[in-house]
């Protein structure tokens, strides 16, 4: 009989509902690569993906038929020519707004409340994107418009995670910004304007790095924490996908 693994693999820890364990463990074996990997070894993979070496032996093998790895002449594995052609198409077909807007008309139909997506412009900020609220009385802040960088929730966001963990700043700012990536999130009334409420998240990059802000507004007289829940899950949804 086979041996019960005493660890449980990264791929049945985060089986897809009702698909395939066989094919959720080898894109497990994609998913090992990292930035910075040129190959990984057997050993390596295994680690990685807390499979035995025989179980990703036989992924491999059809990793490779199908061109998504490759071994190399020192016996490690490499990402496949098929990859790139994927990157390709995707690359291709990609387009932001498809993928921003629908996350946001979700978020603004949950909350009542206006929702937008914020990407860093040199010393500024500019709203990409931008669903309003059903409500009559809202900001009125439109897609196009460009923003300080150093006010309103959207801006402090984007510059907790960005550049100005580097740059030397106030103290009173520093301790802000370091608040704000421990928490993950900021909420708060009248940061940029007085009667103005705002909760921001970041959103990353398939690569890591900080790629917009996500923003939900509305007057100050109808700012409620629940809505922070909401605003962390869209922001998630977004991330790796921008």
């Amino acid at each position: 009989m086979p041996r019960k693994a005493q660890t449980e693999s990264v791929a049945d820890a985060h089986a897809a509902p009702g698909g395939a364990a066989s094919v959720d463990r080898a894109l497990s074996l994609l998913s090992a690569f990292r930035a910075g990997d040129i190959s990984l070894g057997l050993a390596e993979l295994a680690e990685r993906t807390q499979l035995y070496k025989s179980t990703v032996l036989r992924l491999l093998a059809s990793l490779e038929h199908a061109r998504l790895v490759q071994q190399l002449g020192d016996g490690r594995y490499a990402l496949g020519a098929e990859v790139a052609r994927l990157h390709g198409v995707y690359a291709a077909s990609f387009s932001l707004d498809r993928v921003v807007l629908p996350v946001l008309r979700e978020l603004t139909a949950a909350t009542g409340e206006s929702a937008a997506y914020h990407v860093r412009q040199g010393e500024a900020r500019l709203c990409l994107y931008r669903v309003d609220s059903p409500h009559p009385v809202r900001d009125h802040i439109k897609a196009g418009d460009v923003l300080p960088a150093d006010r309103g929730t959207g801006g402090r966001i984007l510059m907790a995670f960005g550049r100005a963990q580097t740059q030397n700043r106030r103290r009173k700012e520093h301790q802000l910004y370091a608040r704000i990536r421990e928490q993950g999130y900021y909420a708060a009334v009248g940061d940029r304007l007085a009667e103005v409420a705002g909760i921001s998240a970041p959103v990353f990059g398939a690569d890591g790095a900080l790629a917009g802000a996500l923003t939900l507004t509305m007057p100050s007289n109808r700012y409620s924490e629940r809505h922070v829940r909401p605003v962390l899950q869209a922001a998630r949804r977004l991330t790796g996908q921008v």
